[in-house]
């Protein structure tokens, strides 16, 4: 029985959902000529929250949980999902979307910090199911393949982007924890069958507190559990403090309090109390009865001082420990905007390749580069940052002209590792043990904890390890390209993976193949070695490594992670197609208000829509979804050929005119193609319709440029304002249309 022929494409965030209101028609128009339906699911944080809070709205208010049904479909053999960026929300995101939803009419109640009665803790339960990295979990029942493209690399080379020059003398380094952070303290199992398991807190007083009731585990599941001391934290950032300063470079602090949803916002705290702390030795008791939070950041709290009586006194004392302290990294100098603001401003996979490639460099308060001292507390995966930096001392910058590739295969299906820690990561509020005990009672892993200590159990189901490896067999004798599993044998889960992978090797034919499992430091070595004579090398990875390889490598070779091919083939069938990244994004949709230019690449999709093309070509039989497929694929590179991407300056092609040129080199591709004469007959007229409009379609496109745009909102932008913004040529409109009606 064939699949249906359906692509759900998913309306999310910021300059993506702009840049969707664009797009779309253009995919619903083309897509329309092969009998392939296109179908949105709004997944967008706006409207993750109004769908859990339903009780509260009106009856024309409600939707649906897309996100729910979208993770049912994800396991589905017909699933054709197509995934942009979107909101990883921290809690000042959050506040501020629900204010907006608020201000819009939706009856939603304020997020509680500190929920104190039952429809408080309702409330605080529901919101924490869309903070952080609530969407990709749920979506990725597969594995992740991840890789440039040859049309992005050969654009690379011809037109290389810039690196920053390094100094052999450059003073920026990483600083990380010794012992006592996640990875020394890490404990790991294999479940021997399938069954259940809780995790308690026995007190030092002899009570028993339950912080995860029994849940379901599998046989051959690995389970994690492990401990971030507190004193041990602090002891460290104040080391690390006093270094900086010592050094004469910036501080700076890369966590990931979007994915990493409850500890890392918990150790930016940490940080935020240690660079003054004076501060909150003298006025601590002041802005916590005022909940005013370090984990919420240093601007949260200055936001806030207004209202309390000794603000002033208090702001005056926080400017003394900015003065007193070394020089802080910014987000944005020319706002005062620090490193120390916004939890969810600095995210360690963007941040540090995006310093790596800049000289090492950071923004100072003056304005002006400067070396930085990058701090990354837990040392999982900080060793591989380091490594890079050290090599870019030794060596120089990379040379994105010659430069190799470094294509991920990662571990993510089924919420596979940390990804899965949200609600299984607890604050610890008394001193004691916390257990992992199955059903019978046994305990699998114990750790003593303090007050303020942060422990985080993980899972990672076999079938995934399984798939994970095959396809990494898979992406090697296809790319004839070596492949390494990153895992580290001092780390306790990676022991037990690396287990795993030495047993289900052998299932598959390997034969002149080069597959090496080493340590994240050595494969980076080994990668980066070389990425400097030119060649390829797959990284097999775990999940939040995954996360940290796609942007690092991509940025250095590509200049920007939104340019990598990124399909999750999913275990039962299906096919997740995902865009690249979204952290630029809320700076877009800035520039877009202010002078109605959005630069947002939209390279993403067009890498993504051709990939579902094939995907659905391949699983039902559509011989146009080939076509289509085959030609967007020459189309874009035809597209960067002509350097028609977004341009940062208003007043030149933005977002709108880029889709404008990638349907005239579509429609131009799909006349030339011989394979369906009829299809090629309409695309001919498409294709003179765009061509002879040229002018005019740039004109309009242009014409409104250079003044504010009026979206309605920034959470949830009001439907037709968006349209009237992102729809300004009414010629390209009308010939799109007249496609549908020809042959849709």
């Amino acid at each position: 029985m064939p699949l249906m022929a359906k692509i759900i494409y998913t309306h999310t965030d910021e300059a993506p959902m702009l840049a969707t209101y664009s797009f779309l028609p253009v995919i619903e128009a083309y897509a329309s000529t092969a009998g392939v339906e296109v179908e949105t699911r709004d997944i967008s944080l706006a409207g993750r929250i109004i769908s859990l809070f339903g009780d509260h709205l009106t009856a024309e208010q409600q939707v649906d949980d897309a996100l729910a049904e979208l993770g049912q479909l994800a396991k589905q053999p017909e699933a054709n999902i197509i995934k942009l960026p979107n909101v990883s929300a921290s809690i000042p995101q959050l506040k501020s979307a629900v204010a907006e939803l608020q201000s819009q009419g939706y009856a939603l109640p304020d997020y509680p910090d500190d929920p104190q009665t039952d429809a408080e803790r309702d409330a605080r339960s529901r919101y924490d199911k869309v903070k952080g990295s609530a969407v990709n979990p749920v979506l990725r029942e597969g594995n992740s393949d991840r890789r440039a493209p040859a049309s992005v690399k050969n654009y690379a080379r011809k037109h290389p982007h810039s690196m920053g020059a390094w100094s052999s003398d450059s003073k920026t380094n990483v600083a990380t924890m010794a012992q006592d952070d996640f990875r020394a303290n890490e404990k790991s199992v294999v479940i021997e069958s399938d069954g259940t398991i809780a995790i308690l807190l026995i007190g030092d007083d002899g009570s028993t507190a339950t912080l995860k009731d029994a849940f379901p585990v599998l046989a051959g599941e690995i389970i994690d559990g492990t401990v971030m001391r507190a004193a041990a934290l602090d002891a460290f950032l104040t080391e690390q403090i006093a270094r900086a300063k010592s050094e004469g470079v910036l501080f700076s602090v890369h966590l990931k309090a979007t994915m990493m949803k409850v500890s890392d916002p918990v150790i930016f705290g940490h940080v935020v109390k240690a660079f003054f702390p004076a501060v909150f030795e003298q006025y601590g008791a002041d802005l916590e009865a005022a909940g005013l939070s370090p984990s919420n950041g240093l601007g949260g709290i200055l936001a806030g001082l207004d209202a309390l009586p000794n603000g002033a006194e208090i702001k005056a004392a926080f400017e003394r420990g900015i003065a007193d302290g070394p020089a802080l990294a910014m987000v944005d100098s020319d706002k005062g905007i620090t490193n120390l603001h916004v939890p969810s401003d600095v995210i360690v996979d963007a941040s540090m390749p995006a310093m790596i490639r800049t000289s090492g460099h950071m923004w100072g308060p003056d304005g002006d580069e400067a070396d930085t001292l990058a701090v990354i507390p837990d040392s999982s995966y900080a060793g591989v940052y380091q490594t890079v930096i050290d090599d870019c001392r030794v060596n120089g910058a990379y040379d994105p002209t010659t430069m190799g590739s470094v294509p991920n295969v990662g571990l993510m299906a089924q919420a596979a590792e940390e990804y899965g820690s949200h609600d299984k990561t607890f604050e610890i509020q008394t001193g004691g043990t916390v257990q992992v005990v199955d059903g019978a009672g046994r305990v699998l892993i114990e750790h003593s904890v303090e007050p303020g200590d942060v422990w985080r159990a993980c899972q990672t189901k076999d079938v995934p390890i399984r798939d994970w490896v095959k396809l990494a067999v898979t992406r090697a004798r296809a790319s004839a390209t070596p492949a390494v599993f990153w895992l580290d044998p001092t780390r306790a889960h990676d022991v037990n993976l690396r287990a795993k992978v030495e047993a289900y090797l052998p299932d598959h034919d390997t034969e002149g193949l080069t597959i090496e499992v080493m340590s994240p430091a050595d494969a980076t070595q080994y990668s980066i070695d070389r990425i400097r004579r030119g060649e390829d090398t797959i990284s097999v990875t775990g999940n939040v490594l995954r996360d940290y390889n796609t942007d690092l490598f991509p940025i250095l070779e590509l200049g920007t992670s939104a340019k990598m091919l990124s399909i999750v083939p999913l275990i039962n069938g299906g096919g997740l197609f995902e865009t690249g990244a979204g952290g630029s994004a809320p700076k877009h949709v800035q520039q877009l208000i202010k002078e109605n230019h959005l630069r947002w690449d939209s390279l993403g999709e067009f890498l993504a829509l051709a990939s579902s093309f094939e995907h659905m070509a391949t699983t039902t039989g559509n011989a146009r979804a080939q076509i289509l497929a085959d030609t967007l694929d020459r189309a874009t590179g035809t597209f960067l050929d002509e350097n028609k991407s977004p341009s940062r300056k208003v007043g030149e092609i933005d977002n709108r005119g880029s889709h404008y040129y990638l349907a005239l080199y579509w429609a131009q591709e799909l006349a030339k193609q011989t394979e369906d004469a009829e299809l090629a007959a309409g695309f001919a007229e498409v294709a003179e319709a765009l061509t002879s409009n040229e002018d005019t379609i740039n004109g309009e496109l242009l014409s409104v440029q250079g003044s504010p745009a009026d979206i309605g909102g920034y959470f949830r932008p009001d439907d037709a304002k968006v349209n009237a913004v992102m729809r300004p040529s009414g010629t390209f409109t009308e010939v799109l249309q007249g496609l549908v009606a020809r042959l849709g």
